[in-house]
Protein backbone atom coordinates (compact mmCIF):
# COMPACT_ATOMS: atom_id res chain seq x y z
CA UNK A 1 0.00 0.00 0.00
CA UNK A 2 1.52 3.26 -0.80
CA UNK A 3 0.38 6.24 1.20
CA UNK A 4 0.40 9.46 -0.42
CA UNK A 5 -1.61 13.01 -0.20
CA UNK A 6 -4.63 13.00 -2.09
CA UNK A 7 -3.85 14.84 -5.18
CA UNK A 8 -1.09 12.19 -6.00
CA UNK A 9 -3.60 9.81 -5.30
CA UNK A 10 -6.00 11.35 -8.00
CA UNK A 11 -3.14 12.31 -10.59
CA UNK A 12 -3.51 8.28 -11.34
CA UNK A 13 -6.72 9.08 -12.81
CA UNK A 14 -6.74 9.94 -16.94
CA UNK A 15 -8.90 11.85 -19.18
CA UNK A 16 -12.13 9.68 -20.49
CA UNK A 17 -11.85 7.30 -17.90
CA UNK A 18 -14.90 6.02 -15.46
CA UNK A 19 -14.85 6.85 -11.83
CA UNK A 20 -16.33 5.46 -9.20
CA UNK A 21 -17.40 7.31 -5.55
CA UNK A 22 -18.62 5.53 -3.10
CA UNK A 23 -21.75 7.56 -1.28
CA UNK A 24 -23.64 8.44 1.65
CA UNK A 25 -21.21 8.95 4.77
CA UNK A 26 -18.40 7.26 3.03
CA UNK A 27 -18.01 9.82 0.63
CA UNK A 28 -14.24 10.50 0.16
CA UNK A 29 -14.53 14.31 0.13
CA UNK A 30 -10.32 14.87 0.29
CA UNK A 31 -10.12 12.81 -2.64
CA UNK A 32 -13.48 14.71 -4.27
CA UNK A 33 -11.69 18.04 -4.09
CA UNK A 34 -8.54 16.90 -5.21
CA UNK A 35 -10.11 15.17 -8.36
CA UNK A 36 -11.84 18.37 -9.28
CA UNK A 37 -8.47 20.45 -8.75
CA UNK A 38 -7.56 18.66 -11.51
CA UNK A 39 -10.79 19.74 -13.76
CA UNK A 40 -8.13 22.12 -16.04
CA UNK A 41 -5.90 19.18 -17.28
CA UNK A 42 -9.13 16.28 -17.85
CA UNK A 43 -11.39 16.01 -20.15
CA UNK A 44 -14.45 13.72 -20.30
CA UNK A 45 -13.76 11.81 -16.87
CA UNK A 46 -17.55 10.22 -16.77
CA UNK A 47 -18.20 10.20 -12.58
CA UNK A 48 -20.55 7.34 -11.33
CA UNK A 49 -22.00 7.12 -7.67
CA UNK A 50 -24.99 7.28 -5.97
CA UNK A 51 -26.43 9.71 -3.28
CA UNK A 52 -23.06 11.74 -1.73
CA UNK A 53 -22.98 13.40 1.51
CA UNK A 54 -20.53 16.87 0.78
CA UNK A 55 -20.45 18.99 -1.42
CA UNK A 56 -19.78 17.55 -5.00
CA UNK A 57 -17.27 20.28 -6.91
CA UNK A 58 -17.00 18.18 -10.35
CA UNK A 59 -20.62 19.21 -10.94
CA UNK A 60 -20.26 22.53 -10.91
CA UNK A 61 -21.03 24.91 -13.75
CA UNK A 62 -18.29 25.11 -16.77
CA UNK A 63 -16.81 21.64 -16.04
CA UNK A 64 -18.78 20.02 -18.17
CA UNK A 65 -16.30 19.15 -20.98
CA UNK A 66 -13.80 17.70 -17.30
CA UNK A 67 -16.74 15.64 -15.88
CA UNK A 68 -19.59 14.17 -17.27
CA UNK A 69 -21.53 13.01 -14.39
CA UNK A 70 -23.59 10.08 -14.53
CA UNK A 71 -25.54 9.86 -10.91
CA UNK A 72 -27.67 7.15 -10.01
CA UNK A 73 -29.52 8.76 -7.15
CA UNK A 74 -29.90 12.42 -7.12
CA UNK A 75 -29.38 14.38 -3.46
CA UNK A 76 -29.45 17.77 -2.83
CA UNK A 77 -26.15 18.21 -3.80
CA UNK A 78 -26.73 17.78 -7.56
CA UNK A 79 -30.32 18.85 -7.90
CA UNK A 80 -29.61 22.18 -9.68
CA UNK A 81 -26.47 20.88 -11.46
CA UNK A 82 -29.32 17.84 -12.62
CA UNK A 83 -32.00 20.21 -13.88
CA UNK A 84 -29.17 22.60 -15.33
CA UNK A 85 -27.72 20.26 -17.53
CA UNK A 86 -23.93 19.85 -15.69
CA UNK A 87 -25.27 16.36 -14.65
CA UNK A 88 -27.49 13.51 -15.59
CA UNK A 89 -29.67 10.88 -14.02
CA UNK A 90 -29.25 7.04 -14.57
CA UNK A 91 -32.86 5.72 -13.07
CA UNK A 92 -32.11 2.40 -12.23
CA UNK A 93 -33.32 -0.41 -9.07
CA UNK A 94 -30.96 -0.41 -6.55
CA UNK A 95 -30.74 -4.09 -6.46
CA UNK A 96 -29.14 -4.10 -10.15
CA UNK A 97 -26.58 -1.41 -9.67
CA UNK A 98 -24.13 -3.95 -8.45
CA UNK A 99 -24.61 -5.95 -11.82
CA UNK A 100 -24.31 -2.69 -14.26
CA UNK A 101 -20.92 -2.23 -12.37
CA UNK A 102 -19.36 -5.85 -12.64
CA UNK A 103 -20.55 -6.24 -15.86
CA UNK A 104 -20.62 -4.27 -19.53
CA UNK A 105 -22.75 -1.03 -18.52
CA UNK A 106 -20.52 0.70 -16.42
CA UNK A 107 -17.74 -0.83 -15.27
CA UNK A 108 -15.74 1.77 -13.44
CA UNK A 109 -12.04 2.24 -14.13
CA UNK A 110 -11.03 3.84 -11.17
CA UNK A 111 -12.73 3.45 -7.73
CA UNK A 112 -12.43 6.22 -4.63
CA UNK A 113 -13.30 4.59 -1.38
CA UNK A 114 -13.14 5.34 1.80
CA UNK A 115 -11.96 2.83 4.46
CA UNK A 116 -11.32 2.04 7.94
CA UNK A 117 -7.63 1.54 8.72
CA UNK A 118 -6.11 -2.14 7.83
CA UNK A 119 -6.55 -4.86 10.73
CA UNK A 120 -3.47 -6.69 11.64
CA UNK A 121 -3.94 -8.66 8.83
CA UNK A 122 -3.95 -5.79 6.54
CA UNK A 123 -7.82 -6.07 5.96
CA UNK A 124 -9.36 -2.44 5.86
CA UNK A 125 -13.53 -1.83 5.79
CA UNK A 126 -15.65 -0.70 3.69
CA UNK A 127 -17.18 1.10 6.64
CA UNK A 128 -20.79 2.52 6.53
CA UNK A 129 -21.16 1.93 2.70
CA UNK A 130 -20.50 -1.33 1.31
CA UNK A 131 -23.58 -1.13 -0.90
CA UNK A 132 -22.40 -0.79 -4.11
CA UNK A 133 -19.09 0.06 -3.61
CA UNK A 134 -18.06 -3.64 -2.87
CA UNK A 135 -19.14 -4.24 -6.88
CA UNK A 136 -17.09 -1.48 -7.56
CA UNK A 137 -14.00 -2.43 -5.85
CA UNK A 138 -14.17 -5.52 -7.20
CA UNK A 139 -14.50 -4.36 -11.00
CA UNK A 140 -12.28 -1.33 -11.02
CA UNK A 141 -8.63 -1.76 -12.05
CA UNK A 142 -7.26 1.08 -10.07
CA UNK A 143 -8.74 1.19 -6.34
CA UNK A 144 -7.63 4.52 -4.42
CA UNK A 145 -8.17 4.61 -0.70
CA UNK A 146 -8.86 7.01 1.92
CA UNK A 147 -8.13 5.50 5.17
CA UNK A 148 -10.11 6.97 8.29
CA UNK A 149 -9.58 5.93 11.91
CA UNK A 150 -13.16 7.48 11.81
CA UNK A 151 -14.73 4.95 9.44
CA UNK A 152 -16.09 2.13 11.34
CA UNK A 153 -14.88 -1.65 10.59
CA UNK A 154 -18.41 -3.53 9.96
CA UNK A 155 -18.79 -7.00 9.21
CA UNK A 156 -20.16 -8.48 6.06
CA UNK A 157 -19.03 -8.16 2.55
CA UNK A 158 -16.63 -4.93 3.00
CA UNK A 159 -13.71 -6.52 3.44
CA UNK A 160 -10.71 -4.96 1.28
CA UNK A 161 -7.11 -6.01 1.62
CA UNK A 162 -4.69 -3.16 1.20
CA UNK A 163 -2.36 -4.24 -1.24
CA UNK A 164 -5.67 -3.84 -3.53
CA UNK A 165 -5.34 -0.41 -3.37
CA UNK A 166 -3.40 1.58 -5.60
CA UNK A 167 -2.76 4.43 -3.61
CA UNK A 168 -3.78 5.34 -0.06
CA UNK A 169 -4.31 8.89 1.34
CA UNK A 170 -4.42 8.76 5.70
CA UNK A 171 -6.96 11.28 6.94
CA UNK A 172 -8.85 11.96 10.42
CA UNK A 173 -12.22 13.47 9.22
CA UNK A 174 -15.24 13.04 11.31
CA UNK A 175 -17.53 11.20 9.10
CA UNK A 176 -21.05 13.41 7.84
CA UNK A 177 -23.85 12.95 10.26
CA UNK A 178 -27.50 13.21 10.28
CA UNK A 179 -28.60 14.04 13.60
CA UNK A 180 -32.54 13.19 14.57
CA UNK A 181 -35.09 16.12 14.75
CA UNK A 182 -37.83 16.72 16.93
CA UNK A 183 -40.91 14.63 15.28
CA UNK A 184 -44.18 16.74 14.58
CA UNK A 185 -47.71 15.87 15.22
CA UNK A 186 -48.10 14.62 11.87
CA UNK A 187 -44.98 12.31 11.76
CA UNK A 188 -46.54 10.78 15.15
CA UNK A 189 -49.59 9.99 13.74
CA UNK A 190 -48.17 8.32 10.71
CA UNK A 191 -46.07 6.69 12.93
CA UNK A 192 -49.14 5.37 15.27
CA UNK A 193 -51.30 4.29 12.10
CA UNK A 194 -47.80 2.16 10.35
CA UNK A 195 -47.15 0.48 13.81
CA UNK A 196 -50.84 -0.83 13.79
CA UNK A 197 -50.09 -2.11 10.71
CA UNK A 198 -46.53 -3.95 11.59
CA UNK A 199 -46.89 -7.65 13.69
CA UNK A 200 -44.98 -8.87 16.39
CA UNK A 201 -41.73 -11.03 14.49
CA UNK A 202 -41.97 -8.75 11.25
CA UNK A 203 -38.64 -7.99 9.59
CA UNK A 204 -38.73 -4.47 8.84
CA UNK A 205 -37.41 -1.92 6.04
CA UNK A 206 -37.30 1.43 6.56
CA UNK A 207 -34.95 4.73 5.72
CA UNK A 208 -33.64 7.57 6.95
CA UNK A 209 -35.98 10.45 8.37
CA UNK A 210 -39.03 11.83 10.53
CA UNK A 211 -41.35 9.15 9.45
CA UNK A 212 -39.14 6.17 9.49
CA UNK A 213 -38.17 7.66 12.84
CA UNK A 214 -41.38 8.30 13.75
CA UNK A 215 -42.43 4.50 13.34
CA UNK A 216 -39.90 3.36 14.99
CA UNK A 217 -40.76 5.41 18.00
CA UNK A 218 -44.32 3.45 18.22
CA UNK A 219 -42.77 0.23 18.09
CA UNK A 220 -41.57 0.47 22.13
CA UNK A 221 -43.84 -2.32 22.76
CA UNK A 222 -43.70 -4.98 19.60
CA UNK A 223 -41.78 -7.88 19.92
CA UNK A 224 -39.32 -9.90 18.30
CA UNK A 225 -38.82 -7.69 15.30
CA UNK A 226 -35.95 -8.31 12.81
CA UNK A 227 -33.82 -5.70 10.29
CA UNK A 228 -33.00 -6.28 6.49
CA UNK A 229 -32.61 -3.11 5.11
CA UNK A 230 -31.05 -1.01 2.44
CA UNK A 231 -30.25 1.66 4.78
CA UNK A 232 -30.14 1.66 8.72
CA UNK A 233 -30.53 4.88 10.72
CA UNK A 234 -30.11 6.03 14.47
CA UNK A 235 -33.59 5.33 14.93
CA UNK A 236 -33.04 1.57 14.94
CA UNK A 237 -31.10 1.80 17.95
CA UNK A 238 -33.58 2.59 20.72
CA UNK A 239 -35.14 -0.53 19.76
CA UNK A 240 -32.61 -2.89 19.82
CA UNK A 241 -31.10 -1.65 23.37
CA UNK A 242 -34.44 -2.20 24.39
CA UNK A 243 -34.93 -5.49 23.16
CA UNK A 244 -37.47 -5.06 20.58
CA UNK A 245 -34.96 -5.78 17.35
CA UNK A 246 -33.76 -9.32 18.14
CA UNK A 247 -33.14 -10.25 14.89
CA UNK A 248 -34.17 -13.76 15.73
CA UNK A 249 -37.41 -14.48 13.77
CA UNK A 250 -36.01 -13.81 10.54
CA UNK A 251 -35.22 -16.69 8.33
CA UNK A 252 -32.17 -15.27 6.38
CA UNK A 253 -29.17 -13.94 8.43
CA UNK A 254 -31.02 -14.83 11.82
CA UNK A 255 -29.94 -13.11 14.84
CA UNK A 256 -28.03 -10.39 12.30
CA UNK A 257 -28.81 -7.13 11.59
CA UNK A 258 -28.69 -6.94 7.33
CA UNK A 259 -28.07 -3.73 5.66
CA UNK A 260 -26.40 -2.39 2.68
CA UNK A 261 -25.45 1.23 4.30
CA UNK A 262 -25.93 3.81 7.05
CA UNK A 263 -26.27 7.41 7.61
CA UNK A 264 -26.93 8.65 11.06
CA UNK A 265 -24.84 10.52 13.94
CA UNK A 266 -21.51 9.09 15.58
CA UNK A 267 -23.72 7.06 17.99
CA UNK A 268 -24.97 4.80 14.90
CA UNK A 269 -21.15 5.07 13.78
CA UNK A 270 -19.95 3.40 16.88
CA UNK A 271 -22.74 0.99 17.66
CA UNK A 272 -21.57 -0.59 13.94
CA UNK A 273 -17.80 -0.32 14.72
CA UNK A 274 -16.81 -4.27 14.96
CA UNK A 275 -20.24 -5.30 16.00
CA UNK A 276 -20.76 -8.96 14.88
CA UNK A 277 -24.79 -8.59 14.55
CA UNK A 278 -24.83 -6.26 12.29
CA UNK A 279 -24.37 -7.42 8.74
CA UNK A 280 -23.35 -4.97 5.94
CA UNK A 281 -23.73 -6.69 2.42
CA UNK A 282 -23.57 -6.25 -1.25
CA UNK A 283 -26.91 -4.30 -2.03
CA UNK A 284 -27.60 -6.63 -5.36
CA UNK A 285 -27.95 -9.19 -2.56
CA UNK A 286 -29.48 -6.88 0.45
CA UNK A 287 -32.18 -5.41 -2.39
CA UNK A 288 -32.85 -8.99 -3.95
CA UNK A 289 -36.53 -9.51 -3.79
CA UNK A 290 -36.27 -13.18 -3.83
CA UNK A 291 -34.03 -13.06 -0.81
CA UNK A 292 -36.34 -10.61 1.37
CA UNK A 293 -39.18 -12.34 0.47
CA UNK A 294 -37.65 -15.65 2.19
CA UNK A 295 -37.95 -13.36 5.80
CA UNK A 296 -40.93 -13.61 7.59
CA UNK A 297 -43.78 -10.90 7.49
CA UNK A 298 -41.43 -8.31 5.94
CA UNK A 299 -42.91 -4.87 6.49
CA UNK A 300 -41.45 -2.20 4.19
CA UNK A 301 -41.95 1.25 4.38
CA UNK A 302 -40.94 3.48 1.91
CA UNK A 303 -42.26 7.25 1.09
CA UNK A 304 -43.72 9.29 -1.86
CA UNK A 305 -44.22 12.95 -2.95
CA UNK A 306 -47.28 12.12 -4.83
CA UNK A 307 -49.94 9.38 -5.58
CA UNK A 308 -53.00 9.76 -7.33
CA UNK A 309 -56.28 8.30 -6.92
CA UNK A 310 -55.55 5.48 -8.86
CA UNK A 311 -52.31 4.48 -7.09
CA UNK A 312 -49.38 5.30 -9.05
CA UNK A 313 -46.33 6.76 -7.02
CA UNK A 314 -44.27 9.30 -7.74
CA UNK A 315 -41.49 9.15 -5.65
CA UNK A 316 -37.78 10.89 -7.10
CA UNK A 317 -39.33 13.76 -9.20
CA UNK A 318 -41.30 16.87 -8.30
CA UNK A 319 -42.69 17.44 -11.28
CA UNK A 320 -39.65 17.33 -14.04
CA UNK A 321 -37.65 18.47 -11.78
CA UNK A 322 -34.95 15.42 -10.47
CA UNK A 323 -35.29 15.35 -5.95
CA UNK A 324 -33.83 11.69 -5.43
CA UNK A 325 -33.68 8.82 -7.22
CA UNK A 326 -35.73 5.48 -8.15
CA UNK A 327 -33.59 3.79 -4.86
CA UNK A 328 -34.71 0.40 -3.14
CA UNK A 329 -38.64 1.55 -3.16
CA UNK A 330 -40.09 -1.45 -6.01
CA UNK A 331 -37.36 -3.64 -4.72
CA UNK A 332 -38.32 -3.91 -0.93
CA UNK A 333 -41.90 -3.34 -1.97
CA UNK A 334 -42.66 -5.78 -4.20
CA UNK A 335 -40.07 -8.59 -1.36
CA UNK A 336 -42.45 -7.57 1.14
CA UNK A 337 -45.64 -8.16 -1.10
CA UNK A 338 -44.24 -11.37 -1.76
CA UNK A 339 -43.05 -12.59 1.78
CA UNK A 340 -45.28 -14.38 3.75
CA UNK A 341 -47.43 -11.82 5.63
CA UNK A 342 -45.77 -9.23 4.24
CA UNK A 343 -46.89 -5.57 4.07
CA UNK A 344 -45.74 -2.98 1.31
CA UNK A 345 -46.58 0.31 3.29
CA UNK A 346 -46.01 3.98 1.51
CA UNK A 347 -46.43 6.28 4.32
CA UNK A 348 -46.55 9.91 3.68
CA UNK A 349 -47.86 13.53 4.65
CA UNK A 350 -51.34 14.24 3.13
CA UNK A 351 -50.04 17.51 2.28
CA UNK A 352 -46.89 19.17 1.03
CA UNK A 353 -44.96 22.15 3.78
CA UNK A 354 -47.17 24.05 1.69
CA UNK A 355 -50.29 22.80 1.99
CA UNK A 356 -50.55 21.15 -1.32
CA UNK A 357 -52.09 17.82 -1.53
CA UNK A 358 -49.48 14.96 -1.78
CA UNK A 359 -52.95 12.87 -2.72
CA UNK A 360 -53.64 14.11 -6.13
CA UNK A 361 -56.25 13.24 -9.15
CA UNK A 362 -53.42 12.77 -11.44
CA UNK A 363 -49.32 13.24 -11.06
CA UNK A 364 -48.53 16.57 -11.70
CA UNK A 365 -46.92 17.00 -15.00
CA UNK A 366 -43.14 15.62 -15.94
CA UNK A 367 -43.49 13.76 -12.82
CA UNK A 368 -42.12 9.98 -12.74
CA UNK A 369 -43.91 6.59 -11.80
CA UNK A 370 -41.59 4.37 -9.29
CA UNK A 371 -44.13 2.78 -8.19
CA UNK A 372 -46.67 1.16 -10.23
CA UNK A 373 -50.16 1.17 -9.39
CA UNK A 374 -50.08 -2.59 -9.47
CA UNK A 375 -47.40 -2.65 -6.93
CA UNK A 376 -49.11 -0.51 -4.36
CA UNK A 377 -50.78 -2.10 -0.74
CA UNK A 378 -51.15 0.04 1.95
CA UNK A 379 -51.06 3.81 1.93
CA UNK A 380 -50.53 5.78 5.39
CA UNK A 381 -51.16 9.36 5.94
CA UNK A 382 -51.95 10.94 9.24
CA UNK A 383 -55.62 10.31 8.58
CA UNK A 384 -55.53 6.30 8.88
CA UNK A 385 -54.50 3.91 6.21
CA UNK A 386 -55.94 2.55 2.99
CA UNK A 387 -55.55 -0.78 1.21
CA UNK A 388 -55.47 -0.68 -2.32
CA UNK A 389 -54.68 -3.84 -3.69
CA UNK A 390 -56.91 -5.84 -5.32
CA UNK A 391 -59.10 -2.97 -5.43
CA UNK A 392 -60.74 -1.54 -8.16
CA UNK A 393 -59.82 2.00 -9.84
CA UNK A 394 -63.45 3.40 -8.20
CA UNK A 395 -62.22 1.30 -4.99
CA UNK A 396 -58.67 2.93 -4.84
CA UNK A 397 -60.01 6.39 -5.21
CA UNK A 398 -62.71 6.01 -2.35
CA UNK A 399 -59.99 4.61 -0.38
CA UNK A 400 -57.17 7.71 -0.99
CA UNK A 401 -60.28 10.08 -0.67
CA UNK A 402 -60.50 8.69 3.16
CA UNK A 403 -57.01 9.68 4.46
CA UNK A 404 -56.61 12.60 2.41
CA UNK A 405 -56.28 16.01 4.13
CA UNK A 406 -59.90 17.16 4.78
CA UNK A 407 -59.25 20.48 3.32
CA UNK A 408 -58.64 18.83 -0.19
CA UNK A 409 -61.06 15.72 0.09
CA UNK A 410 -63.73 17.89 -1.58
CA UNK A 411 -62.40 18.79 -4.82
CA UNK A 412 -60.24 15.60 -5.66
CA UNK A 413 -63.64 13.75 -4.51
CA UNK A 414 -64.90 16.28 -7.44
CA UNK A 415 -61.74 15.05 -9.87
CA UNK A 416 -62.61 11.66 -9.14
CA UNK A 417 -66.33 11.96 -10.18
CA UNK A 418 -65.20 13.43 -13.57
CA UNK A 419 -63.37 10.34 -13.88
CA UNK A 420 -64.89 7.60 -12.89
CA UNK A 421 -68.34 8.68 -12.64
CA UNK A 422 -69.95 7.32 -10.00
CA UNK A 423 -67.55 6.25 -6.92
CA UNK A 424 -70.47 3.70 -5.58
CA UNK A 425 -70.14 0.06 -5.40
Amino acid sequence: MRTVTAAEAVALIRSGQRVFIQGAAATPQRLVQALAARATELRAVEIVHLHTEGPAPYAAPGLRQSFRVHSLFVGANLRDAVAAGDADYVPVFLSEVPALLRGPVLPPDVALVHVSPPDRHGFCSLGVSVDVARAAVDAAPTVIAQINPAMPRTHGDGLVHHSRFAAAVLVDDPLPEHPRTPLSDVELAIGRHCAELIEDGATLQMGIGAVPDAVLAALRSHRALGVHSEMVSDGVLDLVELGVITNTRKKVHPGKLVAGFAVGTRRLYDFLHDNPEVAMLDIGYVNDPGVIRRNPKVTAINSALEIDLTGQVCADSLGPRQFSGVGGQMDFLRGAALSEGGKPILALPSVTSRGKSRIVATLTPGASVVTTRAHVHWVVTEFGSAYLHGRSLRQRARALLSIAHPEHREGLERQALERFKTLAE
